[in-house]
């Protein structure tokens, strides 16, 4: 496996500019490569909908509609007792409280424990300037990445073939090199 080091950028120009700054520092032709990364769900993997197959954002989705819809029940009924001590309604005003209660409960719950799209380690799309790297340059190649304007460095193990990372993943999480992280930098 190799040892590589890679950065995003937001366009080709940019991204060339950070392979001649490279070049200007000493490192090879092929041991250089830039490629765009789709965004997430467009990777072409799976059929049309989804880039993984499934949504770990959603997981505990049905946790929290069954929480919702005991407290939202509860709340319901409350309610629709209340409704019904205060305005002589009729029964069936106090069920429809409960079952809406209920209803709107397994909404809020399931939201409530969704997380966020996006969340931490996904990678974001852009062009991605990637450098075989032995251990002792890695944090070189890092440094003219990051001077070239390169957001999210990573360091990664891969198959480094006839000048590229032939075994690129873009659905796996990448390894932030803390050195250069957004939070050091």
């Amino acid at each position: 496996m190799s040892l590589i080091v890679a950065a995003r950028f937001t366009t080709f120009p940019a991204a060339e500019n950070a392979a001649q700054r490279l070049f200007n520092a000493g490192f090879v032709e092929e041991d250089v490569t830039l490629f765009f990364v789709n965004p997430v769900g467009q990777h072409a993997r799976f059929r049309p909908g989804g880039a993984i197959s499934a949504d770990t954002d959603a997981r505990e989705s049905p946790k929290g509609a069954e929480m919702g819809i005991t407290i939202g029940a509860a709340v319901g009924a409350v309610v629709g007792v209340g409704i019904f001590a205060a305005f002589s309604a009729p029964l069936i005003m106090s069920l429809i409280a409960a079952g809406v209660g209920a209803y709107v409960g397994s909404l809020v719950g399931a939201m409530m424990r969704t997380h966020e799209a996006g969340d931490e380690g996904t990678r974001d799309s852009g062009v991605l300037v990637a450098v075989h790297v032995s251990p002792d340059s890695q944090l070189d190649a890092a440094r003219v990445l990051r001077a070239a304007g390169g957001a999210a460095i990573e360091r990664a193990t891969g198959r480094w073939q006839q000048g590229r990372w032939a075994d690129f993943d873009p659905l796996k999480q990448p390894e932030p090199l803390n050195e250069f992280s957004e939070k050091h930098a």
